[in-house]
């Protein structure tokens, strides 16, 4: 199946963030279906790690699209997020949950992800890649969860995308 492009990352936050629901992503001979996603805008977004600027923990979200961001939440779960669009405009698409692992630290826990990938290209890394089987999906959208800090308008904007599973 054909590995994700630097041209599917290097669009607009929020049109990654839909598009990454339903693709596959491959960890460590492991194959997970994406199936939830988060979009996070810039300096603009409270929501986003960047939205004071540029720090040593953000400086990674200023990298190419296909860059991966991964930081630890809770001081106990790795989150995996992807730089997405223009490079020095920080955005990037936290994975949230797959199929198999409903949850960004599960999810990561699932497939053995660590900090030693940040800042690692998605594109190129032999480790961790998504691809695209074709697979066609319903998608959903939410507001985003776990970011009470955020202005309420960044709260309520509906940048969770999330898989539809049909009616048994």
């Amino acid at each position: 199946m054909p590995r994700l492009t630097y041209a599917f990352f290097h669009r607009p936050c929020l049109e990654v963030a839909r598009d990454l629901v339903g693709k596959v992503l491959v960890c460590h001979g492991q194959r997970l279906r994406i199936s939830e996603t988060e979009a996070y805008c810039g300096e603009t977004d409270t929501a986003c790690h960047a939205h004071k600027g540029r720090t040593k923990r953000t400086e990674v979200l200023y990298a190419e699209a296909g860059t991966i961001y991964l930081y630890l939440c809770y001081g106990i779960h790795w989150l995996l997020n992807i730089v997405t669009g223009e490079a020095e405009q920080p955005e990037a698409v936290l994975i949230r949950a797959c199929a198999e692992a409903p949850g960004p630290g599960k999810l990561t826990k699932a497939l053995g992800i660590t900090g030693a990938l940040n800042r690692e290209s998605i594109l190129s890394c032999g480790e961790l890649w998504i691809e695209d089987d074709g697979f066609q999906c319903e998608i959903a959208a939410d507001k985003r969860v776990g970011i009470g800090y955020a202005s309420q308008k960044d709260q309520d904007r509906l940048w969770r995308f999330k898989l539809v599973q049909p009616d048994k």
